[in-house]
This record gives structure tokens, C-alpha cells and sequence, in this order.
């Protein structure tokens, strides 16, 4: 069986192949930006905002040198 972790891997993998090189940085932004917004509707204003701010703080992290 399939983690759901997996299985969204997979289905982010599949249409990131799906287009063209130049089209998958839109295409994780706009699925960042919806999967931040369904977050503010299942669970609400703080766990999403939480969740968008280490989602930054792991990007910052691995940006430093």
C-alpha cells in the first residue's frame, strides 16, 4: 500500500513532467498558493499560517551557504 505521502509525490511528479521546463516554477507556486488556502479552510487561519512559515523557515535554512 501506497503512503498518502507517496501518493502525493507521485501525483506532484507526474504533473510536474507533464509540462514544460519553463512552466514548473508557476505550477509549484500556484500549487503552493492552493494548497495554503485549502489549509486556511480545513484548519484554519493559524495552522496554515504555521505551516507557510516553516515551509519559509526550510527554505531559508537551505538557502545559507
Amino acid at each position: 500500500m501506497i503512503e498518502p505521502s507517496e501518493a502525493a509525490a507521485e501525483l506532484v511528479a507526474r504533473a510536474l513532467a507533464r509540462r514544460r521546463p519553463k512552466e514548473r516554477p508557476q505550477f509549484l507556486r500556484e500549487l503552493l498558493a492552493h494548497a495554503a488556502a485549502g489549509l486556511v479552510v480545513i484548519e484554519g487561519d493559524r495552522q496554515a499560517s504555521e505551516a507557510v512559515y516553516r515551509l519559509a523557515d526550510a527554505v531559508a535554512i537551505r538557502g545559507r551557504a
